[in-house]
């Protein structure tokens, strides 16, 4: 008996368990359910995967100025010298112009205080050289106007002196001729008359007579002949004297050309020698105006690179560093190679600064928190190091209404984050493409396709 009361009690005890656990289990209507939520949620997947997803190509850099002459500069001192004093202190503002640096002389080239002082009383002494140089100009000039004007009136001479030479040349050649005629003539008488004698027709008074004369127009042929050597002589004596004169005023020209050369030369160099005196006169005048380093533009002196007083610097030496003030800035971003041939001078970049709190979303830019808008200003033809291409971005302008600008607390060297912005393109082909390291599409957004078939 006891051993049935236990088994019905154990019997009672499993059917309360039954029917509790029957009570607990997930009925068929509970499964479908379940089928019905995961189909919503495959759905749900599917439709995220065709969400429109915008693809970019991230970069870091720095910020920076967008002109080379808003960026961080070098002061350099123009001469040597000593520092004497420092006008400013790192950190200072300054306006252009303003003394930075005042250094002292250290050439002994140009210690001395009267330096200028010297160098003009040189200058006046080379330039009574110049007014002498001048004058012996002037003198040989007049000397060869003189040398001309004489050479004149000789040749003039001398040329009449050779023409009536060759006149009495010719007058005694005409003479000869008449005379050596008059001889013949003679000589041909005294022939006939010698031939008469001998018939008996003239006497020898006559012969004798017809001889004299014949003796007597020889000689005077023979007067003549030495008359017309005279006048060739002459003749020759005139001509020579003509080419004596020419001679000796080609040498009184040369002599006084040389002069007149030695002269230029002279002038020409005293003019070489006035126009370095100037020159230097020039230079120290300026080299003393370099003795303050000035800044050269509106800026802060971040740091100075010289400490102390009477410390040496060398020309040309860096002095400090300046940052000009309200510089227009920039960022600019390092990408990798491979996506510089899809980015283009229009790209719009989204930016994210160090120093301001942001969240963004990659694929979607627009509801991005604390970044801000930019344009592609230059991409550069070569690469940096590390096999990157540099990108300098610029604040839009003007600033879209739903943006806002670019803070004014931005210090050049900070950090920056950036994401050029591409085209739109489902999500799902996203996930396929960085799966497969694939670069971002090249091609247009369907908007843009229309846009250009209406164009065209």
């Amino acid at each position: 008996m006891a051993k049935s009361s236990k088994n019905n009690l154990h019997n009672q005890h499993m059917e309360d368990l039954a029917v509790r656990s029957k009570n607990e289990l997930i009925n068929v209507n509970s499964s479908r359910m379940l089928g019905r939520i995961m189909l919503i949620c495959l759905i749900l997947f599917i439709i995220i995967l065709m969400l429109p997803w915008r693809q970019t190509i991230p970069g870091r850099g720095t910020v920076t100025a967008l002109h080379p002459e808003d960026r961080p500069q070098t002061v350099q001192n123009q001469i040597g010298g000593r520092i004497e004093r420092w006008a400013v202190r790192e950190g200072q503002e300054v306006k252009k112009g303003d003394t930075i640096l005042v250094i002292s002389e250290t050439s002994q080239s140009y210690f001395d205080p009267e330096l200028p002082l010297r160098l003009d009383e040189q200058l006046e002494a080379k330039k009574g050289s110049e007014v002498a140089a001048v004058q012996k100009m002037d003198a040989t000039t007049a000397q060869i106007k003189a040398l001309t004007s004489g050479l004149r009136f000789q040749l003039s001479s001398a040329e009449n002196k050779v023409q009536q030479s060759e006149n009495y040349v010719k007058i005694d050649s005409a003479d000869l001729v008449a005379v050596q005629n008059f001889y013949e003539t003679t000589k041909a008488r005294l022939a006939r008359y010698e031939s008469g004698y001998k018939t008996g027709l003239f006497s020898l008074t006559d012969i004798e007579t017809r001889r004299l004369k014949l003796q007597e127009d020889n000689a005077k042929v023979i007067g003549q002949q030495n008359k017309l050597n005279n006048s060739k002589q002459a003749l020759l004596n005139a001509r020579i004297d003509l080419d004596n004169i020419r001679a000796k005023y080609q040498e009184s020209l040369a002599k006084a050309q040389s002069d007149m050369s030695s002269a230029l030369s002279s002038r020409a160099s005293v003019r070489g020698e006035i126009a370095k005196l100037r020159n230097d006169i020039s230079n120290i005048s300026i080299r003393r105006g370099l003795y303050i380093v000035r800044a050269p533009q509106d800026g802060y002196v971040v740091k100075t690179m010289k400490a102390g007083i009477g410390e040496n610097i060398k020309e040309g030496e860096s002095i400090a560093t300046l940052q000009p003030k309200n510089p227009q800035v920039a960022a600019e971003l390092y990408v990798n190679a491979m996506d510089v041939p899809l980015i283009l001078d229009t790209s719009d970049v989204r930016l994210q600064f160090e120093g301001w709190p942001s969240v963004q979303f990659s694929g979607w830019p627009s509801v991005a928190v604390g970044t801000f808008g930019g344009q592609v200003w230059a991409i550069d033809r070569v690469s940096s190091n590390g096999g990157k291409y540099r990108l300098l971005i610029k604040s839009a302008n003007p600033v879209p209404q739903n943006d806002e600008p670019w803070p004014v607390q931005l210090r050049q060297g900070s950090g920056v984050y950036g994401r050029i912005i591409l085209r739109s393109v489902p999500l799902w082909y996203e996930i396929w493409r960085q799966l497969n390291g694939f670069p971002p599409s090249l091609e247009k957004e369907p908007s843009e396709k229309s846009t250009d078939g209406k164009k065209g």
